[in-house]
């Protein structure tokens, strides 16, 4: 089922429109036409969204069945090559990991750093393990801190894009909610917090991986 809404909603956004008063948190307003989806499967989820995002549109999806955060930025780099991205995750399933890995490889996404919630280098060793090995050799960062947050934002030669989901990077049967917003304002807004995070040190010895601040 495919539903489409395009009311009008908040005011036009301007730069002095970012709150930056409070540290811990920022909000930003924008005037945005919305686009309501819903999917129970992966597939489903790719063949609605067949085609091109347009600028200052916002996509929201109700999904269950095989959809988590990844599932979305499949949709992305089926329109265009990243030149940049990034994403927020509390934690990642290992096959998820080789994914990115290959769309590194095969130049999907040019370059990727990765933010992660602080859990996930011991609770998630081998998977934090693999997913550092793979940030190294494509030069990007990883960063670990109290995050439970699920965000991706880059750009490529067509747009722009933030995205947000309830789900993470790891497939599991439960009814999610996800957003798609295509424009620079909303990706430079995600950028500007999540390159500011203060990571933890993660210090590995004899296997045994443990965190400071």
């Amino acid at each position: 089922m495919v539903i489409k809404i395009k009311p009008v909603i908040a005011e036009i956004p301007t730069p002095k429109e970012v709150d930056k008063s409070n540290p811990r948190g920022t909000s930003i307003k924008r005037k945005t036409a919305q686009v309501y989806r819903r999917a129970f499967s992966e597939t489903q989820l790719l063949d609605i969204t067949e085609r091109e995002f347009e600028e200052g549109y916002s996509y929201h999806f109700i999904t269950g069945g095989d959809i988590d955060a990844l599932s979305y930025l499949k949709i992305i780099i089926r329109q265009q090559v990243l030149e940049y991205a990034f994403l927020s995750t509390w934690c990642m399933a290992s096959e998820d990991i080789h994914q990115l890995d290959d769309w590194l490889n095969d130049g999907k996404i040019k370059r990727l750093d990765c933010y992660v919630g602080e859990i996930f280098p011991t609770s998630y060793r081998q998977e934090y393990i693999l997913l550092k090995e793979v940030m190294e050799r494509h030069n990007g960062k990883l960063v670990c801190f109290k995050n439970h947050s699920k965000i991706f934002a880059g750009y490529g030669d067509k747009y722009h894009f933030g995205i947000q989901t309830s789900a993470n990077i790891n497939t599991n049967p439960r009814t999610e909610n996800g957003c798609i917003t295509i424009g620079k304002e909303i990706y430079q807004f995600y950028y500007d917090y999540f390159s500011e995070i203060n990571p933890f040190v993660v210090k590995q010895h004899n296997n045994r991986i443990n965190h400071n601040v």
